[in-house]
């Protein structure tokens, strides 16, 4: 008789990047961060890393706080309650797509991508250190 042991079930979950684009005009842009979404867990949550040398080599003048605000602001919209402002009573796939919806600011969503996991958590952060730092 063989020992079968069951995976732990996946579930879909969507995720895209966060860019920053300091000169919107010239279009050159790097990856700052990662928004993940898992419907069936009812999970959102962004992971950023503001890489200021990538920055500062795109714009010398850029605003580096002014970045690292509007990347914190994201992860609040993510973690509900006071920090999600406005956003606050949505739910997290309301919160997902407001987040991703196409911007013109420093702060751009990239385009969304699928994928499997047991793990949201875990993923996000897998995500983040292999597409971001």
């Amino acid at each position: 008789m063989t020992d079968k042991t069951e995976a732990p079930a996946r579930d879909v979950y969507e995720y895209a990047l966060l860019r920053v684009v300091p000169r919107v005009e010239r279009g050159e842009q790097f990856n700052a961060g990662v928004v993940l979404y898992c419907r069936a867990k009812s999970y959102v949550a962004a992971r950023v890393h503001l890489d200021e040398a990538k920055l500062r080599a795109l714009d010398p003048e850029a605003d580096a706080a002014g970045v690292r605000a509007a990347l914190g602001a994201v992860e609040g919209v993510c973690a509900g309650g006071d920090a999600a402002g406005q956003a606050a009573p949505d739910d997290a796939g309301r919160r997902f797509r407001w987040l991703i919806a196409p911007r013109s600011t420093v702060v751009q969503p990239g385009p969304v991508h699928t994928g499997l996991t047991a793990d949201p958590e875990a993923e996000v952060e897998r995500l983040v250190a292999l597409l971001v730092r």
